[in-house]
């Protein structure tokens, strides 16, 4: 039973959204902008379910939903007929008629409660003509009618509809918050949690998926293979290594479906993290404060044949790689050419 005294870090959305509780003041329409997995629905079914609890309770200066009353026990099993998740028939388009059918609904009084909430998860997959259409609700909506419109990219909204909705955006969350988290609530060893809570970088979501995901350990292990047999690999076996790293398989064998560009996002910075890591033992000689601290071994090895030139050279090239893939460089194309210079940057200055 979920509250706001739950939501980790957003100490500064926590405050409006409180403020609009106490006052009584909700605005007809938020947009919380953040990236994926990073809480947004979340945030914004507390906000929904104490905003149509009858029973309001307050702990610690914060206003909470009861969890008891009718409407927070409708919220809880996802049936409250005041509460309205806008979903659409294809997977990225949010079409102008689905728009217009909510539209149309916006009009009929809520149920049971005072409010009557719209929560779009995938507000930025609005078109043009989709927004347009709901544009005509924001600028004389219902007193009633409060939307929340989420997304992980506010470029795609148009200037008159961001004009007319409060945006709320997700900051990081401290990173010993989320380890503290991790460790409390789903036993995440220490060191797991601190790697975790790494690759996160305050994502609270994306730290709770890793610390349960079995793939972001497979990722691991065959990385820091890749990266002992590298050069001494020809090229194209070098490829065959990072397309098997970035096809994981289910149970059965069978290849998943993924996000490619996210999966090259996670191996990247697993990369980025390890060369990290050996320049910083190159520099100390020491385990302490690594990030892979529970794989020296490799981390050892990789700074014993490289330099400090070829490390630093690395680091760069990994950046210069995310920073291609963002302008839309071939994804394959850009993993080629960073292999290349890591094999190139590998025990080749000593």
């Amino acid at each position: 039973m979920a509250g706001f005294a739950d939501i980790i870090g957003q100490k500064q959305m926590i405050d409006h959204l409180q403020n609009a509780l106490r006052t009584e003041k909700a605005s007809h329409a938020y947009i919380i902008e953040g990236e994926k997995e990073s809480g947004k629905e979340f945030i914004a079914r507390i906000f929904a379910k104490t905003l149509l609890c009858t029973d309001r309770q307050e702990n610690y200066g914060m206003i909470e939903p009861c969890h008891k009353c009718h409407s927070c026990i409708q919220a809880g099993s996802n049936s409250n007929p005041d509460i309205i998740t806008v979903e659409h028939e294809k997977p990225n388009l949010i079409s102008v008629d689905e728009i217009r059918a909510i539209c149309d609904d916006v009009v009929i009084k809520p149920y049971a409660g005072k409010y009557k909430v719209y929560i779009f998860p995938d507000g930025e997959k609005m078109n043009i003509q989709a927004q347009n259409a709901l544009l005509k609700t924001l600028e004389e909506p219902p007193s009633y009618v409060v939307m929340l419109i989420l997304t992980n990219n506010l470029d795609a909204f148009l200037p008159t509809i961001l004009s007319r909705c409060v945006v709320l955006p997700m900051k990081p969350a401290p990173d010993e918050d989320i380890k503290n988290f991790l460790m409390k609530e789903y036993h995440t060893p220490d060191y797991r949690a601190d790697l975790c809570v790494s690759f996160a970088r305050g994502n609270v979501g994306k730290a709770i998926m890793l610390s349960q995901n079995e793939d972001f350990d497979r990722m691991r292990k065959q990385t820091f293979g890749l990266l002992q047999k590298i050069d001494r690999k020809e090229l194209h076996e070098v490829l065959d290594m990072v397309k098997e790293i970035e096809t994981p398989l289910d149970e059965s064998g069978k290849a998943e479906t993924v996000d490619k560009k996210e999966v090259i996002s996670d191996f990247l910075d697993m990369l980025l993290f390890f060369f990290r890591d050996v320049l910083v033992y190159k520099a100390t000689e020491s385990g302490g404060g690594l990030i892979f601290a529970g794989d020296l071994s490799y981390i050892r090895d990789t700074a014993e044949k490289s330099t400090f030139e070829g490390l630093n050279n690395i680091v760069k090239l990994i950046s210069k790689t995310r920073r291609r893939i963002q302008v839309n460089v071939n994804p394959d194309t850009a993993v080629l050419m960073l292999m290349i210079g890591i094999k190139d940057n590998i025990g080749n200055y000593l």
